[in-house]
């Protein structure tokens, strides 16, 4: 049965991801889709999968951000 922490950590990544979609804003998105990210490693962690959340946070929340904040960096921050 799904508690309350999942109901709120679920209902929260929906807001996050569709923050995400409709942001123009591309800085702002991407440290939306590092939050997405971590929520997600949350989610992993709740359903007893630590090596996938360890992943997630890593490569997701990690990696990524780093990677697209750079790209932002050399091109334009604001999408056309």
């Amino acid at each position: 049965m799904i508690n309350l922490f999942h109901f709120v950590l679920i209902l929260t990544l929906i807001v996050v991801v569709i923050s995400v979609a409709k942001i123009k804003d591309l800085l702002s998105a991407v440290i939306l889709f590092a939050v997405y990210n971590l929520i997600m490693s949350l989610l992993w962690q709740q359903m007893r999968a630590p090596d996938v959340a360890i992943t997630e946070a890593a490569l997701g929340a990690g990696v990524t951000t780093v990677l697209l904040v750079a790209a932002i960096s050399k091109t334009g921050r604001l999408e056309k």
